[in-house]
């Protein structure tokens, strides 16, 4: 991890994430046009704030931790760009299933 990934702390419920890399050629090695790829919605927890605060003060804490597998949305995240690889920055009330290790 680049040294400036670490340094990006989110804050409240905000989760870290670093999608999944798209399927790109098959087993037997034939290469799949971009048109036909499947979408990624799946990701990687890099870090994770520290949670949400109710009206009284007490905090919420995220429902993920970090190194844990998640199921995305289609759509949302803000997109963060560093060191040509792309990153995004989501609620943690927008993830919406994790992987249960086995």
């Amino acid at each position: 991890m680049a040294s400036a990934l670490k340094r990006i702390i989110p804050l409240f419920d905000r989760v870290l994430i670093q999608k999944a890399e798209a399927v790109t050629k098959t087993k037997a090695g034939i290469i799949i046009p971009e048109s036909s790829q499947a979408k990624v919605l799946t990701g990687k927890v890099l870090a994770v704030g520290e949670g949400s605060r109710t009206e009284s003060g007490s905090i919420i804490p995220v429902s993920v931790k970090v190194g844990e597998e998640v199921v995305l949305p289609e759509y949302g995240g803000t997109k963060l760009t560093i060191d040509d690889k792309d990153y995004f920055l989501f609620r943690d009330t927008d993830i919406l299933a994790k992987y249960k290790p086995e």
